[in-house]
């Protein structure tokens, strides 16, 4: 059974950094693809940052984050990063680790948790 944990969350200053970590366990073959989401109070899940394994467009943002966060993959300990820059009250969110597999007709999304990141002075 794939598990997903994240860590890093936390409070921070609009303008300051926070990096989460998503750590990912129990898959005996690589994702197709990992990424994180957020959702904040009120609002839908939203895209952050995706990464794919095997395709030529390795990485994908949102449109809110571009250019402050970067997401990387550590495939060796199946694990991802998030680092956040710049953050701005609006990144207030909890934030989740997604990691989707694909066989023959059929796809599964797996779910951490969740870490909550606050932005606010």
């Amino acid at each position: 059974q794939v598990q997903l944990v994240e860590s890093g969350g936390g409070l921070v200053q609009p303008g300051g950094s926070l990096r989460l970590s998503c750590a990912a366990s129990g898959s005996d073959f690589s994702f197709y693809s990992m990424g994180w989401y957020r959702q904040a109070p009120g609002k839908e899940r939203e895209l952050v940052a995706v990464t794919f394994t095997f395709s030529p467009v390795s990485t994908k943002y949102g449109d809110n984050v571009k250019g402050r966060f970067t997401v990387s993959r550590d495939n060796g300990s199946n694990t991802m990063y998030l680092q956040m820059n710049s953050l701005k009250p609006e990144d207030t969110a909890i934030y989740y680790c997604n990691a989707v597999t694909l066989a023959p007709g059929q796809r599964e999304d797996y779910w951490g948790q969740g870490t909550q990141v606050t932005v606010s002075s």
